[in-house]
């Protein structure tokens, strides 16, 4: 049976300080990257997500060891060397990340290997990774959708690869298959999230990196080993943004968020939040092994102006546009979104689902297949029933039509709360904390 949440009141206003749980990103590519190396890694704050977990499944089948122990976690891979098995099965359930990652992690493997994930991913497209892995001289018997076999080989070629849709999975998953290589990947990135190059270059990888204003240039070498990653990882910015936009729509609410990743290629929300009138600062800057790490102070904002959002700036904001959205729903005048197609490249078609969420809440919007118009009401409060269902369990879809119900009341029937399991599954517990 679904299970359904029911939200009928808008929030109180609040002043807390909580903490949020690791960073989904940091948390996978930590898994897949400790995973190289012969020696152990320990992690603590390892986001335990069903993303997460099923990550820490497919490097156990493919021979690594781990042990979980509360708040700690502990791998010692099998460096570079797939344990040898006519066939591998591996399940990415409703992880892009995972699923496209591995596949370059396996590019030396001479073993079968077939992925599969659920439903929704099934429908996601993997060409964007199968291509450039082809390249390299990996073989796979589709073109475009899971499920995926795929055979490596022992000694892949470096290639020269263009990422031209701001994708850090692709990029990803191309970094990780030119380590093993013998000689050196080229790579031109379009702007993305850059944690898997931090990673590496604190690791002592042998990466060299030029960036230049819509592009990266990124040469890396193959390797032979890997060092154990130790690390504590820091609070996901995407899970913060829902409550940073909770305080930002209620008045007289302030709220403290501990130890967040604030990694600039991740920030763009805050500053699309900023330029639209919300109070955000940032708090206890520093580095941690290449990430740069804050406190988040949001206060609630009474006067909310619109935006014709830089599209320069979707990179950086692309998994928090839907709760962004909400804001622009909130603030005086038109906002305008543009070349966001990568959005219904996600769990689910996420730019028509904030359009199908806006018209439920009566917001009048315009969407095209890459943009969004969005006609504010500062004064919007609802009284009406409204239904969320059918959005492929995204679990983005599922926390942004419940910020939503708590911002702008309403009667809200919302299903499958379940699928805040696969990147937040103390959501619905934090937010509990902030009404209490």
């Amino acid at each position: 049976m679904k299970k359904i949440l029911y939200i009928n009141q808008k929030i109180n206003s609040f002043k807390k300080e909580i903490f949020v749980e690791g960073d989904k990103s940091l948390s996978i590519r930590w898994v897949l990257i400790s995973s190289l190396s012969k020696k152990k890694s320990v992690s603590y704050n390892l986001l335990k997500s069903e993303d997460v977990m099923n990550s820490i499944k497919c490097i156990k089948a493919l021979g690594s060891k781990v042990k979980l122990i509360k708040n700690k976690c502990e791998i010692i891979g099998n460096g570079f060397n797939i344990k040898k098995k006519t066939k591998i099965f591996l399940n990415a359930g409703n992880s892009g990340t995972l699923g496209r990652l591995i596949l370059g992690l396996l590019i030396n493997s001479n073993n079968t290997i077939k992925l599969i994930g659920d439903k929704s991913l099934s429908k996601r497209d993997f060409s964007r990774v199968i291509e450039p892995l082809k390249k390299f001289g990996a073989k796979f018997n589709t073109k475009k959708t899971l499920p995926i076999t795929m055979k490596g080989l022992e000694n892949p070629k470096p290639i020269s690869y263009l990422e031209t849709k701001g994708s850090a999975q692709c990029k990803t998953t191309v970094m990780f298959a030119a380590l093993k290589t013998k000689g050196v990947t080229k790579i031109k990135a379009k702007k993305s999230r850059d944690h898997t190059e931090l990673l590496f270059k604190y690791l002592k990888l042998p990466i060299k990196i030029k960036k230049k204003e819509k592009f990266d240039l990124i040469k890396l070498k193959g390797a032979r080993k890997i060092e154990p990653l130790n690390y504590n990882i820091p609070g996901d910015i995407s899970s913060c943004a829902f409550f940073i936009v909770l305080t930002v729509l209620s008045n007289n609410s302030q709220l403290l968020i501990k130890n967040v990743n604030i990694n600039p290629s991740r920030t763009g929300i805050i500053r699309i939040l900023k330029k639209m009138g919300a109070f955000i600062k940032l708090k206890n800057q520093k580095i941690y092994k290449g990430e740069k790490i804050a406190d988040i102070f949001v206060k609630g904002s009474k006067q909310l102006k619109s935006i014709n959002c830089p599209a320069k700036w979707n990179s950086s904001a692309i998994d928090e546009f839907l709760i962004i959205f909400l804001v622009a729903a909130k603030a005086k005048g038109v906002s305008f979104f543009k070349n966001l197609e990568e959005l219904n490249q996600k769990e689910s078609p996420r730019l028509i689902w904030a359009s199908k969420i806006l018209d439920f809440m009566g917001i009048k919007n315009i969407m095209t297949k890459n943009s969004l118009k969005i006609y504010g009401n500062p004064n919007l409060f609802l009284k009406k029933k409204i239904i969320i269902k059918n959005f492929l369990k995204d679990h983005r879809v599922f926390m942004m039509s419940t910020i939503a119900a708590l911002s702008f009341g309403g009667y809200w029937k919302i299903n499958d709360v379940d699928s805040i399991k696969t990147s937040f599954p103390k959501f619905l517990k934090i937010l509990r904390e902030l009404r209490t």
